[in-house]
Formats: C-alpha cells, sequence, structure tokens
C-alpha cells in the first residue's frame, strides 16, 4: 500500500511539474551548454531541430527588406523550429561587412543585429559562421589578397591556416563579431544567450595538405583564441565531417576527393564543444542512383553519431542537409524521403539520450526570395509534404524534451526527500 502511494503521489508530482515546465525547461533564454552528449538549456535537454538561412544579414542590411526576415522566423516558430545557422561575414566584394581588415560596413552590421534581435523575439537560437571556405561571400582567398596586397609572400588560398598576417586578420574578425554591441537588443554579442554557438568557419578544407595537419593546428589555435574572449558561447568547427588518418578504417566513407580534414582529430580539440557533419549525396555522388545515394546517407549518418557517441563523446548536428529540385528526376516524394531519415536517425538517438542532437535543413526560404533559390529552399508558409515533415520532426523532438524533463523533476524531488536517484536506465524513452 505504501508503494502504490508513493507511485499515485509521484504521478502527481509529474502532472504538476509538467505545468511548471515553461519557466526553465522551455525558456529560450539562458546558454546553451553540453552535458555529456547532449545539449543543455538551463538543465534540461535541449535539441538544435532547425534550419540554414545564410542569407539574413544580407537581406536585413536593406531596412525595407527587414519584413521578410521577421516572417521568417515567425513561421520558422510557427513549426516549431528552435535553431538558425547564418553567416557572421561578408568580406571585399560587393555590399561587404568586412570592406577590408578592420574597416566594417554599418548598415551591414545592423542587418545581422536585426536578424538576431527578430531571432530573440522568436524564441530561436543563432549560430554565427565567423568566414567562407569558399570564394562567396569573400572567403579565405579574400583574406589571402588582403594579406598579398600588403606584401606577404602568399600565393594559395590554403595560405590562410598558416600566415601569421592573414591569421591576425581572421583573430580580429572574430574579435570585432564578439565585441559587437547589438544596436537593436543592446546587448554585445558575446553576452548574448540568442546566440547559441559561434562557428570557425563555414566547411574549412585544405586541399594543399591531405594529411590534416594544417587544419589540426589551426582549429587548435583558432579555438583558443575564441575560448580567450568568451567562455560563455559553445564553439564547433563548421566541418563537414570527412574522415582523415587518425580513422583509416572510415575513410571509405568519404565521397572522392582531397579535403585535409579529419573528423575525429579535428573535433577532439579543446574549445570544440560539439561536433558537426554535412550531407548532400545528390551533390557528392551526382551520376549514382537514388538507391546509391540513399544508401551512403544512411551509412554516413550512423557512422558519424555512433561516433559522437562513442568516440568524441559530444553531441552531434547535421549542420547542413537537403535534396535538390534541380537535379534530373527529382520528386518531393525523394525530398522527403531525404528529410525522414536524416530526422529519424536522429529522432532514434535523441531519445535514448544519446549523441544526436538536431539537425539544421539547406536552406529556408521567404517568399518573393526567387534570386536565393538554389534548388534546396524551402518555403515553410508554402504548404508541403516536406514542411509536414519538418513540423513533425519538431513535434517529436519536443515531446523528448518534456518527457526528459519530467523525470529530471521527479529525480530532483526524489532526492530531496531522500528516495535516492532515478536509475541510469531510466532516462531512455521506452519504443
Amino acid at each position: 500500500m505504501k508503494s502504490f502511494c508513493l507511485i499515485i503521489f509521484l504521478s502527481i508530482v509529474i502532472q504538476q511539474s509538467y505545468l511548471k515546465l515553461g519557466a526553465d525547461a522551455f525558456s529560450s533564454d539562458g546558454f546553451v551548454r553540453t552535458k555529456g552528449v547532449q545539449f543543455s538549456l538551463n538543465g534540461y535537454p535541449y535539441y538544435a531541430n532547425g534550419f540554414n538561412a545564410y542569407w539574413l544579414m544580407y537581406v536585413a542590411s536593406d531596412p525595407l527588406q527587414r519584413p521578410k526576415i521577421s516572417a521568417a522566423f515567425q513561421e520558422a516558430s510557427r513549426h516549431g523550429l528552435t535553431v538558425a545557422r547564418t553567416w557572421a561575414f561578408s568580406d571585399g566584394g560587393y555590399r561587404p561587412l568586412q570592406y577590408s581588415p578592420g574597416s566594417y560596413n554599418e548598415d551591414m552590421f545592423q542587418g545581422l543585429d536585426f536578424a538576431i534581435a527578430e531571432a530573440r523575439k522568436h524564441g530561436i537560437k543563432i549560430i554565427l559562421s565567423f568566414a567562407n571556405n569558399y570564394v562567396s561571400f569573400g572567403g579565405k582567398k579574400q583574406y589571402v589578397d588582403w594579406a598579398k596586397s600588403q606584401g606577404r609572400p602568399v600565393s594559395s588560398e590554403d595560405d590562410f591556416f598558416t600566415d601569421s598576417l592573414v591569421k591576425d586578420f581572421y583573430k580580429n574578425h572574430i574579435k570585432a563579431v564578439l565585441n559587437r554591441f547589438n544596436t537593436f537588443t543592446k546587448v554585445h554579442y558575446r553576452d548574448d544567450t540568442t546566440i547559441m554557438a559561434w562557428e570557425l568557419m563555414n566547411e574549412p578544407r585544405c586541399p594543399s595538405d591531405p594529411t590534416g595537419r594544417t587544419i589540426q593546428a589551426w582549429i587548435t589555435e583558432m579555438a583558443a583564441h575564441v575560448k580567450s574572449l568568451d567562455r560563455n558561447h559553445l564553439l564547433e568547427a563548421g566541418l563537414e565531417g570527412f574522415y582523415g588518418q587518425s580513422s583509416p578504417q572510415s575513410k571509405t566513407l568519404n565521397p572522392p576527393g582531397q579535403f585535409g580534414t579529419d573528423f575525429i582529430a579535428n573535433n577532439r580539440i579543446p574549445g570544440i564543444d560539439f561536433v558537426t557533419a554535412h550531407s548532400y549525396p545528390d551533390e557528392w555522388f551526382i551520376d549514382a542512383s537514388e538507391q546509391s545515394q540513399m544508401e551512403f546517407l544512411n551509412r554516413w549518418l550512423d557512422a558519424h553519431i555512433q561516433d559522437a557517441q562513442n568516440v568524441l563523446n559530444k553531441p552531434i548536428i547535421l549542420a547542413e542537409f537537403g535534396k535538390s529540385t534541380k537535379k534530373a528526376g527529382y520528386s518531393p516524394a525523394q525530398r522527403d524521403l531525404v528529410f525522414n531519415t536524416v530526422y529519424g536517425k536522429i529522432y532514434e538517438s535523441a531519445k535514448r539520450g544519446g549523441a544526436a542532437a538536431g539537425g539544421l535543413f539547406w536552406q529556408l526560404l521567404g517568399n518573393e526570395m526567387d534570386n536565393f533559390q538554389d534548388g534546396y529552399g524551402i518555403i515553410l508558409s508554402q504548404s508541403s509534404s516536406t514542411v509536414n515533415v519538418i513540423a513533425q520532426q519538431s513535434r517529436k523532438l519536443t515531446l523528448i524534451r518534456k518527457i526528459f524533463a519530467r523525470m529530471i523533476n521527479v529525480e530532483k524531488w526524489k532526492r530531496a526527500r531522500g528516495y535516492g536517484p532515478v536509475r541510469e536506465g531510466d532516462h531512455n524513452i521506452p519504443n
């Protein structure tokens, strides 16, 4: 009878704790942390179901276009999305953020300010990337060209990772972003809980050094630099997930090419708080059959989630994935299959308290943004089967958060009353 009464009482506590979760478990305030292989916000598990929108700063730099930003975040929030990844760079060229090393375009910075403020208003966290591997928006080539114009003996884009002057330019840009005072929120970026994480570079590659040692040294140096300026925010490298010399048995999973990165070694670096992988079978294996591309996607996801869980012991986000409508033979069912496959792998790991902590599809677009459509764009306000898949994943991850939060609240109650901790296995959500 005594145990039966305890069960009844605990069920009441669970119901009451559920009603109180909004203040803590589901508040968007606070810095996202890592706890083992999970993200944590205010002491409760946190999942990054979200999107890429590289264009946020660029579009918002024109005050007349800002309603597009507001509408995009409103739709994202309505569909339960929690994280947006975007660029905090635009180096040289047309409408840059950085005209030249240390010289900034205030209109562009205010565009980024506005995007962060709108994300905050809608309870969405932001991941900001500091630089680009590619020539789009300047990239590492622009940094090298700036150094060359000042007499440095540089010739290759990959000198970005080794030349001392180039590295100083890049470090100074990091400092400028972290110290930026948001003109809308009145909060410095380094103190802003809306920002979930910094990213060192969008898809860093160093093909001139296939050993991976150059990238390893660069990430080590830059991660230490970021952490010396900001201990509040999480940091990730921006990697696509290509395997290197530290795990030769896994290199067979890579698509063809020389990348100069090492998924295992690069993510073991102190200061790298969580790991990322990108996946584009329709780009990497453009001539392969749909079945072959899906087989690759399944192997790729399984390997990276398992390595994050068992080798790196850090959370993993699939930070870019999608399916292009511009490929021959495309159908909405094919895109839905890609999204369902990615989301299914994340959910199966997450519900067991595993390392898969979310996915960010490429890319979210708003209405009247055809000039940004690359084939991967999804407009949430335009009903489609894929939009339904995205919303369903949001609901499933929200349910996981609720269940884990209830478990944590019951555990706190039991500990406070001397009943002892809940067994480790009780934190798995049953099928």
